[in-house]
């Protein structure tokens, strides 16, 4: 929960106040982020597989932004050495359910 508070003071890129949305929205809109929590939504994944699953990814990028959303509290690394989504992560993706139902419609 520490982890979170500190989140919640930081100072947030574009945004003078560091409100809890700038935060979220800023650590979203870093490249891969999205898509790591996207991949992960389903079950937990190696380095490796998340890399392959993310298009190959540089390791150095992806392994900086797996550090900042298990720094969120997003993501969590497993005991089986794999990573997956906390219960705050699996939150997180279900608010994004709805805008996938609508880019799946928009597509068509």
């Amino acid at each position: 929960m520490a982890k979170q508070a500190d989140m919640a003071t930081r100072s947030v890129r574009g945004s003078r106040t560091g409100r809890p949305i700038m935060a979220l929205l800023d650590l979203l809109g870093r490249r891969w982020s999205l898509r790591i929590l996207w991949e992960l939504r389903g079950e937990p994944l190696t380095s490796r597989a998340l890399r392959s699953a993310c298009d190959e990814a540089s390791p150095t990028v992806l392994q900086a932004r797996l550090t900042e959303l298990r720094e969120a509290g997003f993501v969590e690394l497993g005991d089986g050495g794999g990573y997956g989504l906390t219960p705050l992560g699996r939150e997180l993706c279900e608010t994004f359910m709805p805008l996938h139902r609508f880019a799946e419609r928009w597509r068509r």
